[in-house]
C-alpha cells in the first residue's frame, strides 16, 4: 500500500517520462531492498529501505540521460542502492568498533602480501592481528555485516561507501575513473579463486549467502566471512592505486 500511494505521489510531481520509468521500474527497488536485507540486522525494515529507494528511482528517473552511456535500469539502480544505503547510515546501526577492526583486517592483510609476496591465509593475517583464527573469522562476519558496498561502488581511496564522508551524496562518485575501474578488475581478477567466486555469485549472479554456501557446500556464516575477507583484500590492494597509476 505504501508503494502504490508513493507511486501516486511520484506520478503527480515528475513529468509523464519520468513517472512512466518510476512506474516501470518500481519492481527493481524492491528486488534491491532484499539482496540488502539479506546481510542487515532485523532492526532494519524492508518498508524503510524502499521508501528510501522509491526516492533515489524518482531522482533517477528526473536526472536520467542516454548520454550518460548506461542504461536507465544501470543507472538507477546504482542511485537507488546509494538511497538506501545513506538511509541506513542515518540509522547508525553498525558500531565504530566494526568500522575499526574491518580497518585493521585491511591493513593487516595488506602488510602481510606485502611481505610475502602473495595472498595472504587466515591464519597469518590473525597473526598479523595477535588474535586467535576464530576471534579473526568473527571480526570479519562482524565486518560483513556493515559492508554495504557493491564493487562499483568502491572510491578512488579504496573505501567502502558505508565510511565515506558525509559530505558525498552522489552515489556515482567512485565510478568516474576509468583508472580506477581497471585498477579494480585486475584486483579482483587476482583474487583468491574462491573469494572472486563469492563476489561473482553475489553481485553478478544475485545469489544470497545461503544460497552460495550451497553452491560451496559450506556454511553461510562462512560464506558470510569469505565475501568480508575478499572485501577487505581489495580494499588493501586498492588503497595506493593512485600512486601505482602515477608510477
Amino acid at each position: 500500500m505504501a508503494l502504490a500511494k508513493n507511486l501516486g505521489i511520484y506520478q503527480k510531481a515528475g513529468e509523464n517520462s519520468a513517472s512512466r520509468l518510476v512506474e516501470e521500474h518500481a519492481p527493481l527497488v524492491k528486488k534491491i531492498a532484499l539482496h540488502l536485507m539479506a546481510r542487515l540486522p532485523a532492526s532494519v525494515q524492508l518498508d524503510d529501505l524502499m521508501q528510501a529507494g522509491m526516492i533515489g528511482l524518482l531522482e533517477a528517473a528526473q536526472r536520467y540521460s542516454s548520454a550518460k552511456g548506461a542504461t536507465f535500469e544501470t543507472y538507477a539502480g546504482i542511485r537507488v542502492r546509494g538511497a538506501m544505503v545513506d538511509e541506513i547510515r542515518k540509522g547508525d546501526w553498525v558500531p565504530r568498533s566494526v568500522h575499526r577492526n574491518a580497518r585493521h583486517i585491511s591493513q593487516a592483510i595488506k602488510v602481510v602480501e606485502d611481505r610475502c609476496g602473495r595472498e595472504a591465509q587466515d591464519h597469518e593475517v590473525a597473526e598479523e592481528l595477535g588474535i586467535g583464527l576464530g576471534e579473526y573469522h568473527a571480526s570479519l562476519s562482524d565486518a560483513n555485516s556493515g559492508r554495504l558496498f557493491s564493487l562499483d561502488e568502491l572510491n578512488e581511496s579504496g573505501d567502502l561507501p558505508i565510511e565515506e564522508s558525509e559530505d558525498s551524496d552522489n552515489p556515482l562518485d567512485g565510478i568516474t575513473s576509468e583508472a580506477f575501474r581497471r585498477s579494480l578488475a585486475e584486483a579482483i581478477g587476482d583474487l583468491p579463486e574462491r573469494e572472486k567466486l563469492v563476489l561473482s555469485l553475489y553481485y553478478q549472479e544475485e545469489l544470497n549467502l545461503k544460497e552460495i554456501g550451497a553452491v560451496l557446500g559450506v556454511s553461510e556464516s562462512r560464506v558470510s566471512q569469505i565475501h568480508s575477507q575478499a572485501a577487505l583484500r581489495l580494499r588493501g590492494r586498492l588503497a595506493g592505486w593512485h600512486h601505482q597509476s602515477d608510477a
